[in-house]
């Protein structure tokens, strides 16, 4: 068992998958937060506001707003409307393709993990985030 601690893996771990998720993408051009604003319409229209709400955790201290996200994506003809935004006909598209190589990315993560393994991890992680936001 390795001596580094829960932060470092943590952090080497995102860096990680925001690594292998910019492969995955980059046959469209895409980074990650293109993809969490596509992915995001496509389960639900909604606004800027409603995106941003959503996406909080992902976000980077110098984000404010996935504005300049969506703003790509309509530009790519992907997002239409203003409120709601949805996906276009060409946004699903590109959302159905992209998401086979997510979720090949993701089985990659999870190769050799039991569901069980899964299930466990991830609520440690959401006891030990409501820990410290409890202070």
């Amino acid at each position: 068992m390795s001596d580094l601690p829960i932060g470092f893996w943590l952090k080497h771990l995102d860096r990680l998958i925001e690594n292998d998720f910019d492969r995955a993408l980059a046959s469209e051009s895409l980074g990650r937060r293109q993809w969490q604003v596509l992915n995001s319409l496509h389960g639900e229209p909604g606004t800027v506001h409603d995106l941003d709400q959503r996406l909080t955790p992902f976000l980077d201290e110098d984000e404010t707003t996935v504005a300049p996200v969506v703003e790509t994506l309509r530009r790519r003809g992907w997002v239409s409307g203003s409120e709601p935004l949805k996906l276009t006909p060409e946004g699903h598209r590109a959302h159905g393709e992209l998401l086979e190589q997510v979720q090949r990315t993701r089985s990659r993560l999870c190769e050799g993990i039991s569901d069980q393994e899964y299930r466990d991890t991830v609520n440690v992680l959401e006891r030990m985030s409501a820990n410290l936001e409890q202070t």
